[in-house]
């Protein structure tokens, strides 16, 4: 199953949701208000958290690599979170935010052994992850690895979800989707109800206008539902996708993959039943099958 790409997609969606909570807990804006972030939103420790692998990334560097934001909105957070808190710091609290995230989840399991023989899969399979043109992957793949198995597993688990991220970003760029018009053919074809994407920055204005260049390729109804040539490229999107993110579980072969799938099965239990993760999310998460970063 490792040669089907369709396997990238089965893998991701096991280990998104274990990944995922760390962008909702309160042990995580804790961390964030710990180091001088305003947490009345996630966004401003949203962009800190993601951008620092980067170093103290200009927002132009992180609009391009998180591409599906609004520039204006990424310029409201960036340079300015490293005015809040350097990279180095920032990274430092990441861990020890996902060290509280865990225990409040996990609680004993935190020291179990089919952790950290999880966290051993997660990290052969992260360090098979190719990041030539895969800026995000490289930076996390860049990180040095952490001794205690749920924070090696988290951070594997990031390497994936970036390299993964990245090649969805080419695939949506060969598809000539650029990051507006992404978010519309994703909710065209019913990966989120229209306003949860408001979170994304992009106003009605830009929205209406990204529709409109859909409408004239015969990609989206009046409406603003998918046509079938929408649906067909949006599939096509996520076939690419899978594409370029099955190399890491075809390195380490399906017993290994499943493996780690049997292993991460009770965290992706306690992730969906701490009700952190939000129903509709900008991911598509149950109803399409490849995030939109």
């Amino acid at each position: 199953m490792t040669q089907d790409p369709g396997f990238a997609r089965r893998m991701w969606h096991q280990l998104e949701p274990v990944h995922a909570p760390f962008w909702y807990a309160p042990e995580v804006s804790a961390e964030a208000a710990a180091l001088g972030y305003q947490v009345d939103t996630r966004w401003p420790a949203y962009f800190a958290w993601r951008a620092a692998p980067l170093g103290e990334a200009s927002a132009e560097l992180v609009a391009a690599a998180f591409y599906s934001f609004s520039p204006r909105m990424v310029a409201e957070h960036v340079p300015a979170a490293w005015t809040v808190a350097p990279a180095a710091k920032v990274l430092e609290a990441r861990l020890r935010a996902v060290d509280r995230m865990y225990r409040a989840m996990l609680g004993g399991e935190v020291g179990g052994h089919g952790l950290a023989e999880a966290a051993r899969l997660a990290r052969e399979a992260a360090e098979a992850a190719g990041t030539a043109g895969r800026p995000l992957a490289a930076a996390n793949a860049a990180l040095p690895w952490p001794e205690e198995p749920h924070l090696l597993l988290w951070q594997a688990i990031g390497v994936l979800r970036e390299h993964r991220g990245d090649g969805h970003v080419a695939a949506l760029l060969t598809a000539e989707l650029d990051p507006c018009e992404a978010l519309v053919s994703l909710a065209a074809i019913g990966g989120a109800p229209r306003e949860t994407f408001d979170s994304r920055g992009w106003t009605a204005q830009a929205w209406d206008a990204a529709r409109d260049r859909l409408a004239a390729r015969g990609l989206v109804n009046p409406d603003g539902t998918a046509t079938e040539q929408g649906h067909r490229l949006r599939d096509t999107v996520e076939r690419v996708t899978d594409d370029l993110a099955i190399a890491p579980w075809r390195a380490i072969g399906l017993e290994k993959a499943e493996r780690l799938a049997e292993l991460t099965t009770p965290l992706l239990v306690a992730a969906l039943e701490s009700g952190l993760l939000p129903a509709a999310n900008t991911l598509g998460i149950g109803r399409v099958s490849t995030p939109v970063r």
